[in-house]
């Protein structure tokens, strides 16, 4: 029987889950020209939610709208019409900043800094007491794999060792929320790999990630919930192993059968003593999906996306 404290954690757990970090409601955002004419639309009534402790995924091609959306949450842009929310509040006041960490695509660091240096540099931005800074600092480089060459500078460091550090800096803070602008732009498989499991770290730390790619296998073993963008507009939004679930086939796996038995149904498999490991519907790549969504949108650019799709809708 469950304790009283079991339950409770389970309480606390599941409300966390539920807690909406990020929400933005029929958000626009318009670029004009000198004359206020309208010249691009970036972003077009953008409705979604992010929960805390989840992974969630951005996806687009160049100008879906991808980082102008991650801009706005961010309170660098304002937007055209709509509303973007930051833990219930608007994004551009500096109480709501001290919880955020960011990572943009192009990492702006101090070449002649070592890593323990810029760590350090950004420490006493958010005015912390030394002794904070170098226990944060220490953690930090350890997390990232850079204590080899923690003081080595910048100049020095590869793209994936930038990348990084660059991680690093957004996490000085300790932020319960962090954007990550295209992560993995310019890595080697093995910095992929690596950059994937910090961000699944951060996920089992109890961050909140806000991660935008237009790389599309890099979101999929990683984040909980996707939405794809194209043109600015949302198109789809999900779970991705709901999202990538092939619906109208069946898929049936077994181990043990015979080759007599291959051709018959599930009574046939009770019948020649074979395990049935599962039966589900078997999945599509994010790729295939993604190109999907993108021909149907140019086909149809009216379309607006389908319900948010979670596990009760399998």
């Amino acid at each position: 029987m469950a304790t009283t404290e079991t339950m409770d954690s389970a309480a606390a757990s599941s409300a966390a889950s539920n807690e909406i970090v990020i929400e933005t409601r029929n958000l626009t955002k318009v670029y004009r020209d000198f004359w206020g004419r309208q010249k691009v639309r970036a972003l077009k009534a953008l409705d979604l939610e992010v929960r805390r402790g989840e992974i969630f995924g951005l996806l687009g091609p160049n100008g879906s709208g991808k980082s102008t959306t991650m801009k706005l949450l961010l309170g660098l842009l304002f937007p055209t019409s709509g509303q973007a929310l930051v833990f219930g509040e608007d994004p551009s006041k500096v109480s709501i900043k001290e919880r955020i960490g960011y990572l943009p695509e192009e990492s702006y660091l101090y070449r002649f800094l070592s890593a323990r240096e810029t760590l350090e540099f950004y420490g006493r931005l958010f005015d912390m007491p030394a002794s904070v800074r170098h226990e944060r600092v220490d953690k930090l480089i350890d997390m990232v794999g850079l204590k080899w060459a923690e003081r080595r500078q910048l100049k020095e460091y590869s793209k994936g060792m930038t990348r990084r550090i660059g991680l690093a800096q957004a996490l000085i803070n300790d932020p319960e929320l962090i954007f990550l602008d295209e992560p993995t732009t310019g890595l080697d498989p093995l910095g992929i790999r690596e950059m994937k499991d910090l961000i699944l770290r951060l996920r089992s730390e109890g961050k909140t990630v806000l991660v935008t790619s237009h790389q599309l296998a890099d979101l999929q073993d990683v984040a909980d919930r996707i939405a794809i963008l194209h043109q600015g507009e949302l198109k789809e939004m999900g779970r991705v192993d709901a999202l990538l679930k092939v619906r109208d086939e069946t898929q049936i796996r077994t181990r043990g059968l015979s080759e007599a038995a291959k051709e018959e149904i599930r009574q046939v498999i009770q019948r020649h003593e074979a395990e049935l490991i599962d039966i589900e519907n078997p999945t599509t790549t994010l790729e295939e999906l993604f190109l999907s969504i993108v021909r149907d949108s140019e086909a149809r650019p009216g379309r607006r996306a389908r319900v948010d799709r979670d596990d009760s809708d399998s």
